[in-house]
């Protein structure tokens, strides 16, 4: 993952036309507002989420950046080679 999306619900009025760009990663609700499928982004979806944010007319989606995810080093039993 390198974005995700965030939605201001507050500041959406249901245009839809972020569904209409982006159809994998949102959907509408009965009354058309946008409901986020996931908001992770992808790199093959990456231009669609930057096309739909830029469409969106009262600024209510946005594409944040996200750091790259890295595996967890493994703890190492640190009681090795002590006493006690």
């Amino acid at each position: 993952m390198i974005a995700r999306l965030d939605l201001d619900p507050a500041a959406c009025t249901g245009h839809g036309l972020c569904a209409d760009l982006l159809p994998e990663l949102v959907e509408l609700d009965e009354w058309g507002f946008p409901m986020l499928r996931a908001d992770a982004v992808g790199p093959a979806l990456l231009p669609h989420a930057r096309r739909a944010v830029s469409a969106c007319p009262t600024l209510a989606l946005r594409l944040l950046r996200t750091r790259a995810s890295h595996p967890e080093p493994t703890a190492s039993n640190g009681s090795a080679g002590r006493s006690g």
